[in-house]
């Protein structure tokens, strides 16, 4: 058992911090910047709630972040509020943030000066897959800190790889963002194409699914899609969010992602149709 501080308990964080508790066995307080929030929390999972991020990272031995941007990253991190003004030496911070690169390198040179080991370790599953501690968890650090690390991070994950030195996590769920945008604007076009073509769906999904074509985002937003029902998960604001950083990482280091820029368009047509709190295979309301 390690002594574990979550901060940010918003759809994602607030399972994991819960795993965490319940599988892992651990000792964890929590931070949320709403603080009802962090005390609904500690009342449900028997664990502890702070005021402030240096309060609930006293004394942790793993400190988890998952919040919503860099400029959120580095609210809860730096000050004399944040995690790293009271995290000791030796200490791991683990963000699961979907941030930039750059943030991660740069807060694993301010956590270092302060012999505070760092990993950015954001997550791919979604809200369900927070909710069933199967998520994917991208890895960004050196070896021996993520080797202390893993074992922690396995409460709440499926899948957990080391991608590189730090950033590298961050990198690793740009990709992962990237083909499932692609991967998206594909499966809506060939249902909107099968729905003109008078053709049944259903069907049509039952064959395809088993060859070349299929993939999770078939097998499991499909049928929604069909409805056009959007309320099942990864919210169009947050895919925004994300491929902004991937384009400006794209700016960067000379990739090209027209296929990318251009869908991150389509979503932007999808947010001024009402759609920002729609999942991500909304893209298909631009076609009906």
């Amino acid at each position: 058992m390690a002594k574990v501080a979550f901060l940010g308990l918003g759809v994602m964080g607030y399972p994991m911090a819960g795993y965490l508790k319940t599988k892992g066995g651990h000792d964890v307080t929590v931070y949320n910047r709403t603080a009802a929030k962090a005390e609904k929390w500690a009342a449900e999972f028997s664990g502890k709630s702070a005021a402030t991020p240096a309060e609930a990272a006293r004394g942790a031995d793993f400190v988890f972040s998952c919040v919503g941007n860099d400029d959120d990253l580095r609210s809860i991190t730096l000050g004399e509020n944040g995690a790293f003004s009271s995290m000791a030496s030796g200490s791991i911070f683990i963000d699961n943030t979907t941030a930039s690169a750059e943030a991660a390198r740069e807060l694993a040179a301010l956590a270092g000066e302060k012999g505070i080991g760092f990993i950015d370790a954001p997550v791919s599953g979604g809200q369900a897959g927070a909710e069933n501690g199967v998520l994917t968890v991208m890895c960004g650090g050196d070896q021996a800190t993520y080797d202390k690390a893993k074992p922690v991070i396995d409460a709440y994950a499926r899948m957990v790889g080391l991608m590189g030195p730090v950033g590298a996590g961050q990198l690793t769920k740009m990709i992962n963002q990237i083909c499932i945008a692609g991967l998206v604007q594909g499966l809506s076009e060939g249902i909107a194409f099968g729905q003109r073509a008078g053709l049944d769906i259903e069907k049509v999904v039952d064959v395809i699914s088993k060859g070349a074509a299929g993939s999770w985002q078939m097998e499991n937003r499909w049928k929604t899609m069909r409805d056009g029902k959007f309320d099942f998960g990864f919210a169009v604001d947050w895919m925004r969010k994300d491929l902004g950083i991937c384009l400006e990482e794209a700016d960067r280091n000379g990739a090209q992602l027209p296929i990318t820029a251009l869908i991150d368009q389509f979503y932007k047509d999808v947010q001024g149709k009402g759609g920002k709190r729609w999942d991500t295979s909304s893209l298909i309301s631009r076609l009906k």
